[in-house]
């Protein structure tokens, strides 16, 4: 397999509409703003000084990332795994973000790109609180570029089509990280859920 070049690309993908171009907004309109709204789930990624790259997925209550202006998001951050790869490329590396959000039932999605900065601001964190506790620390993002995906990857993937993955097919997530570490003991999906429920 060879390399690509740009002008490679060119011979198999024809150029994008005028229509796609402009769809690419510098600021969150009504109709973006509407959506993030509705969204509980989201995307982020983010990438390090050492040319590493982290997606992540973030999620809570319907609009549990906040419109504070146009060209402002803020994102608060709950209990994890603590690897923080996301943070940690946001304070060493550009700062640069991406999130892709989304909407259940909806195909379309919502990308927005911006510049991210951290907060442990105490009274930002007290507004935020969610599932009975403030989180440990905001994502403050000054928005750059916001546009809608056209849906055909979900429609494609049938992600919202309602058929949905037994469970049982699947070890569980303490049996998969046990036998991949050897480390703490196998675990079955009830035990690993009740205790995400009491980490939320």
């Amino acid at each position: 397999m060879t390399d690509f070049s740009a002008s490679d690309l060119a011979t198999i993908y024809p150029a994008p509409s005028p229509r796609v171009i402009a769809k690419a907004r510098p600021a969150i309109d009504v109709h973006a703003k509407k959506f993030i709204g509705m969204s509980p789930f989201c995307v982020l990624a983010t990438s390090g000084s050492d040319g590493s790259v982290d997606a992540s997925p973030r999620g809570g209550n319907p609009g549990f990332v906040s419109v504070a202006g146009p060209n402002e998001l803020l994102m608060p951050d709950r209990s994890g795994n603590n690897r923080i790869d996301s943070f940690r490329n946001i304070v060493e590396g550009s700062g640069f973000v991406q999130l892709i959000f989304f909407v259940p039932g909806i195909d379309e999605t919502l990308r927005v790109g911006g510049r991210g900065k951290l907060s442990a601001d105490p009274e930002l964190l007290a507004s935020m609180v969610e599932f009975g506790k403030p989180p440990r620390a905001a994502l403050r993002i000054d928005v750059s570029e916001v546009y809608f995906h056209c849906g055909k990857a979900l429609m494609r993937s049938k992600l919202w089509a309602g058929d949905r993955v037994e469970r049982s097919v699947m070890p569980s997530i303490g049996q998969v990280i046990h036998d991949q570490t050897g480390l703490g003991e196998p675990e079955s999906q009830e035990v690993v859920y009740e205790r995400y429920k009491t980490q939320l």
